[in-house]
């Protein structure tokens, strides 16, 4: 039977969640115009001042509504004791606003203003899929997944950490827009003579202070080598290297990243499962920096192993990030290039866009 979502054409409503950092939201961004495509009737539930917010805030015919959250942490701290009524009334939100638009399947890329809205979903009868990005599932989604319908895996090592009855492999969603890339017009924006191989280093949505520094002491000798994008985050641009030649400052990158991607020839990053997996459909022969385990759960150090282990990455600890270690690690790659490239050339061609797509359809309640 047809939903009534005012357009006379679409069958088909879905709820899409997710946030608190980019990597929990552009699964979404790429599955929105495949969705609109197809006919569906897209509502996003996000919080109220989440990153998320604004990335979705740039595309048209998706109305955004926002629920209470709380971060649930590992440590302690007073706020521990207020987030939990925040997730409650969130919960309550969600439940509300989910019975009002009826949707037919609820998808969740994570982060914690997910938990409410998948509760939410269980509350009101409507399936759910969860896509986990990293090789072991983060606490937001540890809560999440016993009240969902389907759980997409990106590592298939992840299916000894979640209900096999619920998982599925379906492998990194990646943004199609990403592979359109034009290197001059990147090498135009960071205003590059083209004479160095081009070093790109970002450190995830938030950018990292580690990684910032790092490359900020070794920059006089690097710059030696390689003109320098470096995507710092909100607020971390270093004024006092403003017009510093061979060396590109952004806080953070949208329209742009395809055009610096295509531009470099090796990249220094996170281990964020979204990022590397977007790295490796490029061919970018990548080294990786995962969040240590004082500062996290240990996913990104999974999820760099992992890549270390097909050959795909060079990885250095945190713990082990000095100038002489950042750049020796830098030339390794850089003289090995060619070596990681072939091997990411050997990965999978399967389609996890289309994939996911099958999987939310399958879900939908009829």
């Amino acid at each position: 039977m047809k939903k009534k979502t005012g357009d006379p054409h679409c069958e088909k409503k879905i709820i899409l969640t997710g946030g608190g950092t980019a990597g929990h939201v552009m699964v979404n961004v790429a599955l929105i115009p495949k969705l609109k495509e197809l006919g569906w009737d897209i509502v996003y539930i996000g919080s109220h001042q989440g990153i998320e917010r604004e990335i979705i805030g740039r595309i048209d015919g998706v109305p955004y509504y926002s629920v209470s959250t709380g971060k649930l942490r590992r440590y302690f701290d007073w706020k521990n004791f207020k987030d939990p009524f925040n997730v409650l009334k969130g919960v309550w939100q969600a439940y509300r606003l989910i019975q009002k638009e009826k949707p037919d399947v609820v998808f969740s890329k994570g982060g914690f203003v997910s938990v409410p809205v998948i509760l939410g979903a269980w509350l009101n009868g409507v399936p759910s899929v969860i896509h986990e990005s990293d090789l072991t599932p983060g606490l937001a989604n540890k809560i999440a997944m016993p009240f969902a319908t389907k759980i997409c895996l990106t590592f298939p090592e992840t299916k000894q950490y979640v209900n096999a009855d619920k998982a599925v492999y379906v492998g990194a969603v990646v943004r199609e827009e990403l592979k359109d890339g034009n290197a001059e017009q990147g090498r135009k924006m960071c205003q590059f003579d083209g004479k160095k191989p081009v070093l790109l280093a970002m450190g995830g949505s938030l950018g990292s202070k580690k990684i910032n520094d790092a490359l900020r002491a070794n920059l006089s000798t690097l710059l030696a080598e390689f003109d320098i994008i470096h995507i710092c985050g909100k607020g971390n641009i270093d004024r006092s290297l403003a017009g510093q030649k061979g060396y590109k400052q952004f806080e953070y990158v949208n329209e742009e990243l395809p055009h610096l991607l295509a531009l470099a020839d090796i990249v220094v990053s996170r281990a964020g499962a979204n990022a590397i997996f977007e790295l490796l459909s490029l061919r970018k022969p990548m080294l990786l920096i995962p969040l240590s385990k004082a500062a996290s759960r240990g996913d990104q150090i999974l999820n760099a192993r992992s890549f270390e282990k097909a050959g795909y990455a060079e990885v250095l600890m945190e713990e082990d990030l000095t100038n002489e270690s950042l750049q020796a690690a830098i030339h390794r790659l850089y003289e090995n290039k060619d070596r990681y490239r072939k091997n990411m050339e050997k990965a999978g061609a399967s389609d996890p866009l289309q994939t996911l797509l099958a999987i939310i359809q399958d879900t939908a309640r009829r």
